[in-house]
């Protein structure tokens, strides 16, 4: 049985007396694509810092890989896709080809040479999120949709085996969020990527994950898509901490909102 990507058992972390997760405990399989959903200000965002080697928690144990977080080295596992919004400046004056290079800075480091082999992984990465017809584009005359797919080839150049992302699809429009969805599907069941993806948009969310989890400061919610939807708007109130009310999309899935 292959070792999880990801292992917290019984994590907490408290900002000065604010208590914002307690009682974290859950695997990610590897070659699963997680949702994490629940409300803002649910600690949704800690839990990706404590991931990442960000933050360490006040209680509990995390192991990437079957290794202690403390003892993991080996970062480049792990890509990490922000919200565009605060990820990236859109007047900043560089090509996709360029902010796809900069995923390598790490192996490569700063102001050195890129070698060939490094070229063709650029290259390589970019076609594979399908941006190569605007390789030498500058990032700012694109979509939204588009530099997100730029920003996932930027974590793909250094062949992570796990991929995170944190409400990738803020400011994306619904066709281009359609296209998006279909990348994580092929980077998830093609190239073998294990996906977590941090969204609110839990109704296309539970068309594509293979498991869900629900936090809210504690995990309420470990299970699959069909017994997230299953639940009634009773239940996704007591997650949430507020009234929540099940929106029926034309897909026949179900979205929580207040």
């Amino acid at each position: 049985m292959q070792q999880p990507v990801i292992t917290m058992r019984n994590v907490a972390y408290t900002y000065e007396k604010t208590n914002v997760l307690h009682h974290i405990d859950f695997e990610l399989p590897r070659g699963a694509f997680m949702g994490v959903t629940g409300p803002n200000g649910g600690g949704k965002t800690t839990l990706i810092k404590l991931m990442l080697g960000l933050l360490k928690p006040q209680k509990g144990d995390i192991q990437l890989f079957g290794q202690p977080i403390q003892q993991f080295k080996n970062w480049d596992k792990i890509g990490f896709v922000s919200q565009k919004s605060n990820a990236f400046n859109k007047g900043f004056p560089a090509t996709v080809y360029e902010v796809v290079s900069m995923g390598l800075t790490s192996k490569v480091g700063y102001l050195k040479f890129l070698t060939k082999k490094h070229k063709k992984k650029i290259i390589s990465a970019i076609e594979q999120v399908g941006m190569g017809e605007f390789t030498h584009r500058n990032i700012g005359a694109l979509s939204g949709g588009q530099q997100q797919r730029v920003f996932i080839a930027r974590a793909l150049v250094s062949d992570p085996e796990l991929l995170i992302l944190d409400e990738p699809t803020v400011g994306v429009d619904a066709e281009n969020v359609d296209r998006f969805y279909d990348l994580l599907n092929h980077l998830n069941k093609d190239n073998g990527i294990t996906m977590l993806l941090v969204t609110h948009d839990t109704g296309t969310m539970t068309e594509h994950a293979t498991d869900i989890v629900c936090i809210n400061q504690t995990l309420h919610f470990h299970g699959k898509p069909d017994d997230y939807t299953s639940l009634t708007a009773e239940d996704l109130s007591k997650f949430y901490g507020y009234p929540v009310k099940l929106v029926t999309h034309d897909h026949h899935q179900k979205e929580a909102h207040s």
